[in-house]
């Protein structure tokens, strides 16, 4: 397990300014990301808000189906591997140690900004968290919750001032088998990282 640094609370950039500047980045640096801004995006996908242990995006009935997997390539103070997220203290462990970017890549259909960013977030959900509550309609809330938490990582890079875009395209049962997923949970989103050309 690898404790990260905590995230910062108190942003220097209005939320107005943050929203109005968002844009999918496709073209990245050749520049390693900090374990501390890392920490930031994944702590804004469903890192804990409150004592009560409530997250950084909404859920449906606090049920929270999502979890953060991270594959890094290029970031200073941590090696590359496919790690995943622990919203409860918030920490990673490795899943397998490497770069594979360029495996993720080829799943996502060749999209080339998923090798040249520093990493990638993947938002994965076990649906049956949700839908026991809530039927088969969970399954659509358990979507509306990856948007919002697909968002919150969208503005927490623009607000630290580097890029990011998200993909729906790609091979799901390979990806599943890349973060090495168990049997009931799906991949949904790839969030790719790192400075804007």
């Amino acid at each position: 397990m690898i404790q990260l640094p905590r995230p910062g609370r108190e942003g220097q950039t209005a939320v107005e300014k943050v929203i109005a500047n968002r844009r999918s980045v496709r073209s990245y640096r050749d520049e390693a990301l900090s374990i501390t801004e890392v920490s930031g995006l994944l702590w804004a996908a469903q890192g804990l808000s409150s004592p009560e242990g409530l997250r950084a995006a909404p859920s449906a009935g606090s049920t929270y189906p999502l979890e953060v997997y991270l594959a890094a390539g290029r970031v200073s103070g941590l090696e590359a591997g496919i790690y995943h997220y622990q919203p409860e203290g918030h920490s990673i462990s490795l899943v397998k140690a490497g770069d594979f970017r360029w495996e993720l890549c080829q799943l996502a259909m060749g999209q080339s900004w998923v090798e040249e960013a520093s990493v990638s977030l993947i938002l994965t959900a076990q649906y049956e968290r949700t839908t026991t509550v809530y039927g088969e309609r969970g399954i659509r809330y358990v979507h509306m919750e990856a948007g919002h938490a697909a968002q919150n990582v969208c503005l927490q890079a623009e607000a630290a001032g580097y890029g990011t875009v998200v993909i729906g395209a790609f091979r799901d049962i390979q990806v599943a088998e890349l973060l090495g997923l168990k049997k009931g949970e799906a991949p949904l989103y790839i969030i790719t990282a790192g400075f804007k050309y």
